[in-house]
C-alpha cells in the first residue's frame, strides 16, 4: 500500500493540452446554445451533474474520451469536428431537433401523421409562391 508521502500530485495541464480542452470547451458550449439547450438539460442527457458539465465547458475538468461519441451524437456532427479537426461545412443531415422532431411524428396515429403532413405540405406551397 502506498503511503501519502508517496504519492505525487498530478503533473498541471501542458499549455497545448490547456488550450486544447479550452477549445473544446468553446465548441461544447457552442454547439449546445445552437441546439437551445441548457447545461442542465444536456447534463441530464448526460447522465451527469449540471456542475461537471459547466467544469467541461470552461475546461476546468476534461471531457472523458468516452463521452466524445455521445456529445457528438446529441449535436448531429461526427467526433472530428467536435474536436475541431473539421469545421461543419458539409451538411450532415437534420439537426437532431428536427430529427427527434420527425421521430415523434412518425409515432403518431397515422390519422395524424397525414394531418401533419397536410400541414407541412401547406406551408411548403405557400413558401414557394412567395
Amino acid at each position: 500500500m502506498l503511503s501519502a508521502s508517496q504519492l505525487e500530485p498530478a503533473a498541471p495541464m501542458a499549455a497545448n493540452e490547456d488550450q486544447f480542452f479550452k477549445a473544446l470547451g468553446a465548441r461544447v458550449a457552442e454547439l449546445r446554445k445552437d441546439q437551445g439547450l441548457s447545461q442542465q438539460a444536456l447534463a441530464e442527457q448526460l447522465g451527469i451533474p449540471q456542475q461537471t458539465y459547466a467544469n467541461y465547458e470552461v475546461a476546468r475538468a476534461r471531457i472523458p474520451a468516452s463521452m466524445l461519441p455521445q456529445l457528438a451524437l446529441l449535436f448531429g456532427v461526427g467526433v472530428d469536428e467536435l474536436l475541431g479537426l473539421r469545421n461543419g461545412t458539409g451538411k450532415r443531415g437534420p439537426t437532431p431537433k428536427f430529427q427527434k422532431q420527425l421521430e415523434r411524428i412518425a409515432q403518431l396515429p397515422r390519422a395524424q401523421q397525414r394531418l401533419v403532413i397536410q400541414m407541412l405540405d401547406g406551408v411548403l406551397a405557400q413558401g414557394g409562391r412567395s
